[in-house]
């Protein structure tokens, strides 16, 4: 790779580590379109943005967990089904057809983006019996974890609601996606690793940017910005890569 385009990934993993990390969530789904854009095949973006996702929420995980909000107890078996299922998903990413590939991933950035406008938190309800809070927790691992591995997002989006909305209290339940999605983003990128190439010398640059962009970002969350404001400038930019690559489906359809 030229200097100039590690420079052009230096910028932006910096900006958009920050940018997520400022909202509490990886980068992993913004990653993948940029990836993609900037002329890097489908099957390396995976895996760089899984990588970048796991060095960018492992800080965040290491402070909730010294702050007792991991709840391990329904996290558990979420993040063994997600960490089981994430390298399956990574491993079926070559053989799946790439128009289907980019469809399903414009699905899930339509789906990221409106769960950022319009997913209110909940109150915590009464908890379920163990036996639905494990049924529930781990269903939703093994969903979380394959569409991630497949895709190369952490799938936080879908574990976040399903753990508030059988009775995990809000920034418990943060805190516990956090750690799940760690995990389940670098069994990801490990299944991918065994079945692909990636150039090290991007990752090691694009994860040193993920790192700084993160500490940026969180700092700039506590002095500069709110939650609510953040998450409409997420929400406009996952729209607008859903509307391109899902013209740019649209058009390899037709050539067909």
């Amino acid at each position: 790779m030229s200097a100039g385009f590690l420079l052009l990934i230096f910028v932006i993993v910096l900006a958009f580590s920050g940018l997520m990390a400022m909202a509490g969530l990886g980068a992993a789904f913004l990653f993948v379109p940029l990836f993609y854009y900037m002329g890097i095949p489908l099957d390396q973006a995976a895996p760089a943005a899984l990588l970048l996702n796991t060095i960018s929420l492992l800080a965040a995980a290491v402070a909730y967990w010294k702050a007792g909000l991991i709840q391990w107890r329904i996290g558990l078996p979420v993040l063994i089904l997600a960490v089981i299922f994430s390298p399956l998903g990574a491993m079926v990413t070559p053989g799946v057809n790439k128009a289907f590939l980019l469809g399903l991933f414009v699905a899930f950035l339509l789906f990221a983006a409106s769960m950022m406008l319009f997913y209110k938190q909940r109150p915590a309800k009464v908890p379920m019996s163990r036996g639905v809070e494990v049924g529930a927790g781990g269903a939703v691992g093994a969903f979380a974890g394959f569409l991630g591995g497949l895709l190369g997002v952490g799938g936080g989006n879908f574990i976040l609601p399903v753990l508030n909305g059988i009775g995990m209290e809000t920034k418990v339940a943060a805190a516990t996606t956090s750690v799940i999605v760690m995990f389940s983003s670098f069994s990801g990128f490990l299944g991918h690793m065994s079945v692909g190439k990636i150039d090290p010398v991007f990752l090691t640059v694009a994860g040193i940017r993920a790192v700084l962009g993160s500490l940026l970002g969180s700092w700039i969350m506590k002095k500069k910005i709110s939650g609510p404001q953040l998450k409409v400038v997420i929400a406009i930019i996952l729209y607008a890569v859903a509307v391109k690559m899902g013209s740019d489906v649209l058009h390899q359809l037709h050539a067909f």
